[in-house]
């Protein structure tokens, strides 16, 4: 009868120094204070008070910085938010490096977007955000290297402009649109303008060009019974009629 709560006992104890450790996670022994080694996925002994286990998950992580103010380089005050991910390669650095991992690569992010946006111009933070999420990046990435933490990527997200900013880039933008129609206009003009001399070159240049191109006109004026033509003769046949005209005179005198 002894025996059954004996092993009653044992069993529950085993049950209480028993730690289940998920595929997705990694153990942290501490044995006496110190650490004695990273524990895989599965069911791990931890002796109470000898012994202390932290886990640390080990999946791509998402964290979404705040809205952070800064200056850029041309005196423009922007705020910026951005996405960061990344993950702990090495889950005994994670925890023996740093304290609050998670919470110092925020703090980390922040600052280097500050300093990054602090170093480029308003044009540049805007057109160029791919670039300066890549940077932002690779620094984050450096600095957190020795606490096992691999970033994977930044996003910026967006860039809130004041308001005054916001009109002034609608006005430049308004007036560069502007600025591309009369060009495009005055293109079209040289362009027509040149046409035009070519056609009248070609015209005067052939015997009768010009005589054809007034017969097609009056036929296309002619298509439409509402309109009234009015047919100008030219000066040289004016003059041929009136030297005609003075010829006979002389005969009948």
């Amino acid at each position: 009868m002894f025996f059954i709560p004996f092993i009653f006992i044992v069993f529950a104890l085993f049950l209480a120094f028993l730690r289940q450790v998920n595929q997705y996670e990694r153990g942290v022994m501490f044995t006496m204070g110190r650490y004695s080694g990273t524990k895989c996925p599965g069911w791990r002994i931890v002796i109470p008070v000898f012994q202390m286990m932290k886990k640390v998950d080990m999946r791509v992580k998402a964290v979404d910085v705040p809205d952070q103010e800064a200056i850029t380089l041309d005196n423009v005050s922007v705020k910026v938010n951005a996405v960061i991910y990344y993950k702990v390669q090495d889950a005994a650095k994670a925890i023996i490096e740093v304290e609050r991992f998670r919470h110092a690569v925020s703090q980390m992010a922040q600052t280097t977007m500050r300093n990054v946006v602090g170093e480029v111009e308003l044009d540049d933070l805007l057109s160029k955000r791919n670039e300066l999420s890549d940077k932002i990046r690779t620094i984050i990435d450096q600095s957190t290297d020795p606490w096992g933490i691999k970033v994977e990527g930044v996003d910026l997200k967006d860039v809130i402009l004041p308001e005054d900013m916001k009109r002034t880039i609608a006005k430049q933008a308004e007036a560069e649109r502007e600025k591309r129609a009369v060009i495009i206009k005055a293109q079209g003009e040289v362009i027509a303008a040149d046409n035009m001399a070519k056609a009248a070159h070609t015209l005067s240049s052939e015997t009768g060009a010009l005589h054809l191109r007034t017969l097609q006109t009056l036929n296309e004026l002619s298509s439409d019974q509402s309109n009234t033509v009015v047919f100008a003769l030219p000066l040289e046949v004016l003059r041929a009629f009136e030297g005609m005209a003075v010829s006979k005179k002389k005969d009948i005198i």
